[in-house]
Order: C-alpha cells, then structure tokens, then sequence
C-alpha cells in the first residue's frame, strides 16, 4: 500500500515538473500562444512549480524504497 502511494506521488511530482517546465518556458517567450507567453512572472513562476515537482518525486522515492518487500 505504501509502495503504490510512492509512486502515485512520483506521478503527480513528474506532472507538476512538467507543468512548471512549459510555464518557464512560456514566460521567456519560447513557447508562444497562450496568456503567458511572454510574461516575466510566469518564468518566475515555473521554476519554483519544478521544484514542488522534484520535492513530490523525492517524497515518492522515498516512500518506495523504505517500504519492506513482502515476504514470501
């Protein structure tokens, strides 16, 4: 149970990270055709959601990898 818990919050930590990439790269205008592109806040915005994201996927790898195997 805590091993699938682990990973469903590597999932969401890849899903955040990816999220805070494309704003950053909206915000320095290399991604055009939304609101944000272009805008300074959210190429300030977006590294710090990378970051959420990478603290999610350590939680979640941690999680996994202190739960026991299950013995046989």
């Amino acid at each position: 149970e805590h091993d699938m818990r682990g990973w469903v919050w590597v999932v969401i930590g890849v899903l955040v990270g990816f999220a805070g990439v494309i704003w950053t790269l909206q915000g320095l205008n290399l991604v055009g055709g939304s609101f944000m592109s272009g805008k300074t806040l959210w190429a300030v915005i977006g590294p710090l959601v990378v970051l959420v994201g990478l603290v999610l996927i350590g939680l979640g790898i941690r999680t996994v990898r202190r739960t026991p195997a299950p013995k046989d």
